[in-house]
């Protein structure tokens, strides 16, 4: 149905990479053609292309050697999660059978109750695991019931959440939970329960901004939940307000903010400071091809600089701090990491709380079309894939935290028996910020007892709210 795909000609003609000329789409049989696009667009730009035989350039003598290998597959993603190196490794690509719920949850859409929550296993357990509350999202169904952060459930249903069935039990449009208190590190049934239905919510990650006045100091906080690049003009507007009313320093909350556009962060960046208009922020590594691709035809295409507009042109608030404070949990993750390390050179950053997921990776959408972009579709079909494609490391170059993610200079966890109020001038987090801007010990918390163990939260659950991904179409970029 399709004809060869345009950009891996380009890259065929360009780097001569593959002997035979006639490993083209003209001879793929309509029911391998998913197959022969998961193929194509992993050998063209996945990270770790030369590290997985079956995508080497010269596997395949021709489309037909590469049409027997694919008729051995019976889903388009087992071939996808084949093409994969070690999974320690390549934590994040993933592959949707329908594209448009991919471009939602990327741009903030999702089915949601408004409960945002984070799971743990129950102390004692390898299997049985709790969820806490983190937030709950306005004008949504929670926001009419009575649920809050900070409460516990540790059964949906009736049924205790294990680590075998979370994702059937908090998978469904409406179900029930069975709601528990902390009591001394126990998770303890109180007899009380909440149900919740979800419905489409496209969720602003601008959650919460302030000033909080201490004698000289006016601390702006901004609570900032995903970078989702339809939301850059809320963004900008929160920070022209802190602005507005001449904050002398800035909280960032990102601890529940597991990340989103790569421009974005750039964007967020450049809010924060002002002052570097135009310098390197960041810098992408392609594999080997696609980085030699780049340097020799478009090396513009490889950094991000920071800058003085938002996406669609306007103007940009910045507020040409010299210093700011943030706050991470194991939960802050890709374009959270990449503000702080891209940062890093350029000012004072202060990071409170916990390690960061370790993210260095980036990823970007394919689409069965003539050039991996959005528009020409293939109509039979709606696959998209969203592979690994680059590492981002910061103007010194570095990016390797992909172990230990980034450690905070102020180690501090989330105490399940003393969350606090987002916003209160009192909740740990906030008020060991303030503590440290105003210089008065009494407010900087110290870590509290061992918590429970981390399981995952309601943004990695799906593989996609975790992403940091490039936002501009690849045919501009090649």
């Amino acid at each position: 149905m399709k004809k060869i795909s345009l950009l891996w000609v380009v890259f065929l003609s360009f780097f001569m990479i593959i002997g035979c000329d006639d490993q083209t789409d003209n001879d793929v049989p309509e029911n391998l053609e998913v197959y022969d696009f998961v193929w194509k667009g992993m050998n063209l730009y996945y990270l770790w292309q030369e590290d997985v035989a079956n995508l080497a350039d010269d596997r395949f003598a021709n489309q037909g050697e590469l049409n027997n290998f694919l008729s051995g597959y019976s889903d388009p993603a087992v071939l996808f999660n084949s093409l994969r190196t070690d999974a320690a490794i390549d934590r994040f690509s993933v592959i949707y059978s329908d594209y448009t719920v991919l471009e939602g949850v990327l741009s903030g859409t999702t089915k949601n109750n408004g409960v945002d929550f984070e799971l743990r296993y129950k102390p004692g357990s390898t299997t049985d695991i709790f969820g806490w509350v983190r937030y709950i999202l306005p004008n949504s169904d929670a926001s009419d019931q009575n649920i809050q952060r900070g409460d516990l459930f540790y059964a949906v249903n009736g049924t205790q959440l294990t680590v075998d069935n979370y994702r059937t039990l908090l998978g469904a449009d409406t179900y029930t939970l069975n709601l528990a208190t902390y009591d001394g590190g126990n998770i303890t049934p109180n007899g009380e329960s909440v149900t919740l239905t979800k419905a489409v919510y496209s969720e602003n990650p601008v959650y919460m901004t302030s000033v909080i006045e201490d004698g000289t100091h006016k601390i702006g906080y901004l609570v900032y939940n995903g970078f989702y690049a339809n939301y850059e003009s809320q963004l900008n507007n929160a920070i022209g307000q802190l602005q507005s009313q001449g904050i002398t320093d800035l909280v960032l909350d990102l601890r529940y903010n597991s990340g989103g556009s790569v421009a974005t962060a750039t964007r967020l960046a450049s809010m924060i400071t002002g002052q570097f208009n135009g310098q390197l922020f960041a810098k992408e590594q392609w594999n080997a091809k696609a980085q030699a691709y780049y340097e020799s035809q478009n090396p513009g295409a490889l950094v991000n600089n920071f800058t003085n507009n938002i996406g669609n042109g306007a103007a940009l608030n910045s507020l040409n701090l010299s210093k700011v404070y943030v706050l991470t949990t194991k939960s802050t993750a890709s374009a959270s990491e990449l503000v702080i390390n891209g940062l890093a050179p350029y000012i004072d950053v202060v990071q409170i709380g916990d390690n960061t997921v370790g993210k260095n990776v980036g990823s970007v959408t394919l689409y069965d079309s003539e050039d991996f972009g959005r528009e020409g579709r293939n109509p039979d079909h709606r696959y998209a894939m969203q592979p690994i494609v680059l590492k981002i490391v910061n103007k010194n170059g570095f990016g390797d935290y992909q172990e230990n993610g980034l450690t905070p200079d102020y180690p501090l966890l989330e105490n399940l028996g003393n969350l606090g109020v987002l916003g209160d001038a009192n909740e740990p987090y906030l008020s060991t910020a303030i503590g440290l801007i105003t210089a008065d010990g009494r407010k900087v918390r110290q870590n509290p007892e061992r918590q429970p163990q981390r399981f995952k939260d309601a943004k990695s659950i799906d593989g996609l709210r975790d992403q940091m991904y490039v936002d501009k179409p690849l045919k501009t970029r090649l």
